[in-house]
């Protein structure tokens, strides 16, 4: 079966050439115009990612990524004509996996997807002998008995420090190994999600620290004790 990838644009023409460029690549495409309809149709039929344009009737995409990211951890790859910093970092700290300004390339959108999605398709399951356990399939993060489910930045983020324990990172080298395609993305981005992603850690397990910021530096994954 092929990925299924939900278009939200109220743009009709350019609903219609993402469609058509998705489907030439292989992919399944279903089209909503306006905002408020798009969760019902998330819950009936679980998309495998979502084109999401910030601007909408009903509902606007930065409402709808936060209402969805209670229920859902279904990739979102934001599409925005507001070029403004805080918009960017605004809808990444909602729990976007990507986004991608307006005016742009079908193919530039096809090859996002791809990347997004390619992610997803990593082995299984990453076991490791310090009791965490990262399962790539599910973007799920497990240890002590307990799972927690990540954004698909997030889980390849963590992935990134987890690999290899003690190992700094700075934040140069991970926006690299996050978005490959070398775009412009604030050292604030990064912080952003490590901010997010150490709120979960603790949740899964409480009093440990698993990232640590090393200043002046970036930062590195430490296992549990």
């Amino acid at each position: 079966m092929n990925p299924r990838i939900l278009i939200v644009e109220d743009e009709p023409k350019l609903a219609s050439l993402l469609a058509d460029y998705l489907r030439q690549s292989g992919y399944d495409t279903h089209h909503i115009a306006n905002g408020s309809e798009v969760e019902d149709w998330v819950k009936a039929e679980r998309p495998d990612l979502i084109l999401l344009d910030l601007m909408l009737p009903g509902k606007d995409g930065l409402s709808i990524a936060r209402d969805l990211r209670r229920t859902s951890e279904v990739p979102i790859i934001m599409v925005t004509a507001r070029v403004e910093e805080i918009d960017r970092l605004l809808g990444l700290e909602l729990g976007a996996d990507d986004y991608i300004c307006k005016p742009f390339s079908p193919r530039e959108v096809v090859a996002r997807v791809k990347t997004v999605l390619r992610r997803l398709q990593r082995p299984a399951a990453e076991a490791v002998d310090d009791g965490v356990t990262l399962d790539a399939s599910r973007l799920q993060v497990s240890a002590g008995g307990s799972s927690l489910e990540l954004t698909a930045v997030e889980f390849h983020l963590f992935a990134t420090l987890h690999a290899e324990p003690g190992r700094i990172y700075s934040r140069d080298q991970l926006m690299d190994r996050i978005y490959p395609d070398n775009r412009i993305v604030s050292d604030r981005t990064i912080d952003s999600h490590i901010k997010k992603l150490r709120r979960k850690l603790e949740s899964l397990l409480p009093g440990e620290e698993l990232i640590h910021s090393v200043y002046g530096a970036g930062y590195k994954y430490e296992p549990p004790r």
